[in-house]
């Protein structure tokens, strides 16, 4: 039971944080901002997306609008080893493709009711992650195949207070579904390297809610604030893995095990400013509240209390971006803006599951405007991460070090249109 116990600790890091923003944190809901690196998402109405950001500004539309969009993510992370204490040559840690590529949807309606109020439905998600190493991955107890989906159903409703001022408050609905799988890897019991220590497989939904303001300075300033709650869940699926009794596995045994988790609160205060008719400033600060993930613990029913209990200690983190626009003709804006994505994640709690590491983005983007009521959006991110370097241990008292980088590549594409 014990040598189960330590393997689960070791692994049950629900986080691969070299995901697509700082920790497991998505940015990427709409195709629009992603051109200029999220710059003042809370702050511009540009399509129908604005109920994912700020749905303070569904009162700036006076028709219905749609918005479809997809997120095309390739990462580029890779891992090189520095050192062992068990007599392997560290080359055997390197591995260049540990996150796959993935899509990210979204979908948006806003209607306005009135001259005062509209409501605004939105399908989407801020949080993801997916790594995989190969099943006799040397060091396969820390990291093995690692993946978290949520999906975030929003339904808003804005009151515009009076010409400049915008209030609104929204619910979310958040569906997560994850799964962790940790092979043996290298080992002194002379056990196959791809045996299964750790499966397990679990989903949960919770509520949440979020605030929203928009401000206008005049006709041409604006500034916005939006705030997302916190959302707890306890992933309750299967538990098993592939180790003999002997060894204190299950050989085979499933059993139901749980996960507790929170998700942050993010607040972001964004200004958009019309510098004329052609060129637009756009700028945010936004704020993830990782202090409140500071530890992850998992139960399963053949143990009094939880099975481990791992210290992560992430700290609150920001982001900062700016970013313009400039309407080149009658039918096309261009977009482009920077962002530095601060990491939550200490260096003492770097793992090949946590290789976290600040980020930079370079992004640029178009708007195309077909007719008076379609639009498609084309937006890219460059994101280039520090290198990291860092030893981990096992527990069965082996120690791996790793050079980390983490870098990726963001395509988006997004239809508007408005009835």
């Amino acid at each position: 039971m014990q040598f189960k116990k330590t393997i689960l600790a070791a692994s049950l890091a629900l986080l691969s944080t070299e995901s697509f923003a700082a920790a497991f944190q998505l940015a990427e809901q709409n195709a629009s901002g992603l051109g200029r690196a999220y710059a003042g998402e809370a702050a511009i109405a540009d399509d129908a997306s604005v109920v994912a950001r700020n749905p303070a500004l569904m009162s700036q539309f006076e028709t219905a609008q749609l918005s479809v969009a997809a997120i095309y993510v390739e990462p580029d992370v890779s891992l090189e080893g520095e050192s062992t204490n068990n007599g392997l040559n560290p080359n055997v840690l390197n591995d260049d493709s540990i996150a796959p590529s993935a899509v990210v949807p979204a979908g948006y309606f806003v209607l306005p009711v009135n001259d005062k109020v509209a409501v605004g439905f939105g399908a989407f998600s801020n949080f993801g992650l997916a790594t995989e190493f190969a099943s006799d991955y040397a060091a396969g107890q820390l990291a093995g195949e690692t993946e978290i989906v949520t999906i975030n159903s929003n339904v808003s409703v804005s009151y515009k207070v009076d010409e400049a001022l915008t209030l609104a408050l929204g619910v979310n609905h958040i569906y997560a579904d994850a799964k962790i799988v940790r092979n043996l890897g290298a080992n002194p019991l002379g056990a196959p390297a791809n045996l299964e220590a750790v499966h397990l497989e679990g989903d949960d939904y919770g509520f949440g809610w979020n605030v929203g303001l928009a401000y206008d300075l005049d006709s041409d300033n604006r500034l916005g604030f939006h705030y997302r709650s916190e959302t707890d869940l306890t992933f309750e699926g299967d538990y098993t893995n592939q180790l003999p009794a002997a060894l204190g596995g299950l050989n085979g045994q499933t059993l139901p095990g749980t996960v507790d988790l929170t998700l942050p609160a993010i607040a972001e205060f964004s200004g958009s400013h019309q510098l004329n008719q052609d060129y637009g400033l756009h700028y945010s600060v936004l704020w993830t509240g990782w202090s409140s993930f500071d530890k992850l613990e998992a139960y399963v029913p053949v143990s009094e209390g939880p099975v481990f209990s791992k210290n992560e200690d992430f700290s609150d983190s920001i982001r900062v971006s700016i970013g313009g626009d400039y309407q080149l003709t009658n039918d096309i804006k261009l977009r482009a803006g920077l962002a530095f994505d601060e990491s939550p994640v200490a260096q003492k709690h770097l793992s090949i599951s946590i290789p976290d590491t600040d980020r930079f983005w370079l992004s640029f983007g178009a708007e195309w405007f077909i007719d008076e009521a379609s639009s498609v959006d084309l937006g890219a991110s460059i994101l280039r991460g520090k290198t990291q370097n860092f030893v981990e241990g096992d527990n069965l008292g082996q120690q791996w070090g790793f050079e980390s980088e983490g870098h990726a590549y963001l395509v988006g594409a997004q239809y508007n249109y408005s009835f």
